[in-house]
């Protein structure tokens, strides 16, 4: 994929009239694909594709144009010039842009993650003998994954990564389901072994009759899973310059009052440990890790080129939204959840999430999947499905008693055109008085 690209943009260059300036964002996949169902296999299928957008800019003007590519230099390269000739013609239409920003500086990269990939075949039947007579439906999707950019100025970089997603259910009864998910770069069958053991103590709960609770306020521990819901409301123009200045972020009190959370809060953009590229879209480098709030304080925005254009900002990111998120540990150990929670609810998902405040950061939702009741530290029946509405700064505040030294992995399992190569890394959090309304 890399030669490839990198000879096509050469012959690209080559094209190229007056003072034009092109820059070429590329996308590839070869991915393996599996659904299971009942814990057979049920589906499988592979796809290789290569995508290249195209940006033409003509002094103030820009334009673009996208394409699929076969592969094949001549059927490609009579594609591009069909598509840059179009552009050529659309552009003199065009106003001129005041936010274009690219990086001028020839800054070339190349970022090759060592392959540690399984066989999916190996893997699979791991999995289908691990969860031996449990009602498992999923999807496996694995591969390599690469991004690169090249641009007229004799700019080049390139970033391949190589990764595993699965995303499961185990089914019990009626609307009583365990979701799990395990991704990374090396597969370990004792961590399965340790998710599936999980699994099945919990199932032994469900098997109980479920019980309702009154509404009110209860001690919670949110595994990461949930706490991806929440976060994810966060990053929804949480952390972008343009949401701060035009004051549309959900953390306003945080930037018009000084509110603050907790002090073992620390949030951050940690592109190192993801998987998204370390360049742009437009050719900026990405530093390693972004502080977005540190010790419970709001630290750094996401800038991308057109806010670091407008607001005279240094870029950091392609688009103002995190990618790579990673929240800071604490020190609760996941052998002591259920001990520290005590008497409460320990909730494994959340979904259907929304802002009911969102100047107040107040987000609602439902519970999911397999939340439990506690007591006395031990797991004694489902809960029925419960709406909660509460401030993420009483969640990560307040109210938070502690985060848990683990972190989970997780990568976003969306594969809509491709694969996303959004990621977070999550801890537990053992929350007071979360709030849930009906």
């Amino acid at each position: 994929m890399q030669t490839y690209f990198r000879e096509l943009s050469q012959k690209m260059f080559q094209l190229i009239a007056g003072n034009e300036i092109i820059l070429l964002n590329y996308a590839g996949e070869d991915s393996d694909f599996v659904r299971l169902n009942h814990n057979k296999i049920r589906q499988a299928g592979y796809v290789r594709q290569q995508d290249l957008d195209i940006d033409l800019i003509i002094g103030q003007k820009q334009t673009s144009a996208a394409l699929q590519l076969s592969g094949n230099h001549e059927s490609d390269m009579t594609q591009v010039k069909t598509l840059l000739n179009l552009m050529r013609d659309q552009i003199e239409f065009l106003p001129d842009d005041p936010y274009i920003n690219i990086s001028t500086e020839i800054n070339n990269t190349e970022t090759l993650q060592e392959n540690q990939l399984p066989d999916p075949n190996l893997v699979l039947n791991d999995v289908i003998n691990t969860t031996k007579n449990l009602d498992l439906v999923g999807i496996w999707a694995s591969g390599s994954m690469a991004r690169g950019f090249a641009n007229s100025l004799g700019q080049f970089n390139w970033h391949t990564n190589h990764n595993f997603n699965f995303d499961w259910s185990i089914y019990h009864h009626d609307d009583k389901a365990i979701k799990q998910n395990y991704a990374g770069f090396k597969w370990d069958h004792d961590y399965l072994n340790q998710k599936i053991a999980f699994a099945r103590e919990t199932l032994s709960v469900l098997e109980k009759p479920a019980i309702s609770i009154k509404p009110g306020q209860y001690r919670v521990f949110l595994a990461p899973s949930a706490m991806q819901e929440l976060i994810s409301m966060l990053n929804w123009g949480g952390f972008g310059l343009k949401n701060h200045r035009t004051l549309q972020t959900p953390l306003l009190k945080m930037i018009n009052e000084k509110q603050t959370m907790h002090p073992h809060v620390s949030l951050f953009e940690n592109t190192r440990e993801g998987v998204t590229p370390p360049f742009t879209k437009a050719g900026f480098l990405k530093p390693d890790s972004i502080s977005l709030i540190s010790k419970g304080e709001y630290n750094h925005c996401m800038v991308s080129p057109r806010s670091g254009k407008e607001y005279d900002q240094a870029v950091n990111c392609s688009s103002e939204y995190a990618e790579s998120l990673e929240l800071s540990g604490g020190n609760l150990h996941q052998d002591h959840i259920l001990e520290k929670l005590d008497t409460g609810i320990f909730i494994s998902n959340l979904w259907y999430c929304n802002f009911s405040d969102r100047n107040a950061c107040r987000i609602t939702g439902m519970t999911r999947f397999a939340c439990l009741w506690v007591e006395n530290g031990k797991p004694v029946a489902p809960l029925n499905v419960m709406r909660f509405d509460e401030s993420i700064y009483n969640i990560l505040g307040n109210n938070l008693v502690d985060l848990t030294t683990e972190h989970e992995h997780i990568l976003d399992s969306g594969s809509y055109h491709q694969r996303s190569q959004s990621s977070s890394r999550l801890p537990g959090a053992l929350v007071n008085d979360f709030r849930f309304t009906l």
